[in-house]
């Protein structure tokens, strides 16, 4: 079950990854944002889990059949993490910007609540490489 290529490894690798980037956010945020609910907390780390579990499970994607290009990891799981840090501002708008603009200033460079896109594809890189590295991709991961 956990041997390589695996796609149960893949996931528990992204998920375990996501956990900490999850439990990090959860602790450091009322120290940041005094004002964040118990929700925003919650809502961040079980984010993270399951953002974690999709860059996982898309290990298997390595072929765009309509485009009819490859897609190596290092594409991959940057543009699956930025399209879901994306989706997250997208409905979290408000709250990101309140913590940004207490983290950074009212005139502050990195008030857009946009940054996080960019996050998201750095979490992204890194658990696409944790995940095929020790993992493995493709079609042999769900050869069992």
């Amino acid at each position: 079950m956990f041997s390589k290529p695996s796609l149960i490894t893949r996931i528990v690798i992204g998920k375990t990854i996501g956990l900490i980037i999850g439990l990090i956010g959860f602790f450091t945020l009322p120290h940041i944002y005094p004002e964040a609910s118990h929700m925003l907390r919650w809502g961040i780390l079980l984010w993270y889990i399951t953002f974690g579990a999709i860059i996982g499970i898309f290990g298997v994607f390595t072929y765009h059949p309509i485009l009819k290009s490859p897609m190596p990891w290092w594409f991959r799981a940057p543009f699956i993490g930025a399209w879901l840090n994306f989706v997250l501002v997208f409905f979290a708008h408000k709250e990101m910007t309140a913590l940004l603009t207490v983290m950074f200033g009212e005139n502050g460079l990195m008030q857009s609540p946009f940054w996080f896109v960019l996050e998201g594809a750095l979490v992204g890189l890194l658990i696409g490489f944790l995940a095929t590295k020790f993992a493995g991709e493709g079609k042999e991961a769900v050869g069992r």
